[in-house]
C-alpha cells in the first residue's frame, strides 16, 4: 500500500499523541487507555502503539492504563 498525500508526519503524530495525553489526563484524572488516544489522535491503536514505541526509545515516556514496564536488571538494565 503506497502512502499517501494526507499521511502525517511521524513527528506531527507524536506530537498530537502528546498533546491528547496530556488532555486526556486532565479528564480522566488518570492515565488514558491506547484506544482513548487512538480516537483523539483520530489514528488506529496500533499506530499509536507503534509511535509509544518509538518515543519510549527516545526516552519520552508516556504511560498508558494497562501498560507494563518491561523487567529491567538492576544492576546493568539489560532485559530479564
Amino acid at each position: 500500500m503506497s502512502r499517501t498525500q494526507t499521511s502525517m508526519p511521524a513527528d506531527q503524530r507524536q506530537a498530537g499523541i502528546e498533546r491528547a495525553h496530556r488532555e486526556l489526563l486532565l479528564k480522566l484524572d488518570g492515565e488514558p487507555s491506547v484506544r482513548e488516544l487512538a480516537d483523539a489522535v483520530g489514528v488506529s491503536p496500533s499506530t499509536v502503539s507503534l509511535q509509544l514505541k518509538l518515543m519510549r526509545r527516545r526516552g519520552i515516556d508516556i504511560r498508558t492504563r494497562g501498560w507494563r514496564r518491561r523487567r529491567m536488571c538492576p544492576h546493568c538494565g539489560g532485559d530479564l
